[in-house]
C-alpha cells in the first residue's frame, strides 16, 4: 500500500521561503512521477509542479518554486521562494504510478498525501 506523508508547511511572511517534503512508502519511488498540488479555501485543487525525468511548473510558480527528488530517500521536495499571500493553501503531494511526465490534472495521479498547510501573511 503506497502512502505519502507531507511535512514542512507553516506560517511565513510574504517574501519568505519554505521547503515542503513528501516521503513515499510502500512502492518503488523511482518509478513514480511525483507532483505537488495545492488547494486554497473555497477554490479547486490546482497543479503546482511535477517531476519525472524532467520538471514541469504551473506559470504562477515558475521561477519561484523548485521541485526536486531524492530517490535514495524516497522523498520529493518543493522549495518555495518569494512567497506571496496568494500562495496560501493546503499543499498536497501526489504520485503517478505510470511515471508519465508533464501531467497537470489531478485525475492522472493515483496516490495522495493528507496535505500540509502553508500560510503566507502579508
Amino acid at each position: 500500500q503506497v502512502q505519502l506523508v507531507e511535512s514542512g508547511g507553516e506560517l511565513v511572511q510574504a517574501g519568505g521561503s519554505l521547503r515542503l517534503s513528501c516521503a513515499l512508502s510502500g512502492g518503488t519511488f523511482s518509478w513514480y512521477t511525483m507532483a505537488w498540488f495545492r488547494q486554497a479555501l473555497g477554490k479547486e485543487r490546482e497543479f503546482v509542479a511535477n517531476i519525472a525525468v524532467d520538471t514541469y511548473y504551473a506559470d504562477s510558480v515558475k521561477a519561484r518554486f523548485t521541485i526536486s527528488r531524492d530517490n535514495a530517500k524516497n522523498t520529493v521536495y518543493l522549495q518555495m521562494n518569494s512567497l506571496k499571500p496568494e500562495d496560501t493553501a493546503v499543499y498536497y503531494c501526489a504520485a503517478d504510478s505510470r511515471g508519465r511526465p508533464y501531467r497537470s490534472s489531478a485525475r492522472e495521479y493515483d496516490y495522495w498525501g493528507q496535505g500540509t498547510q502553508v500560510t503566507v501573511s502579508s
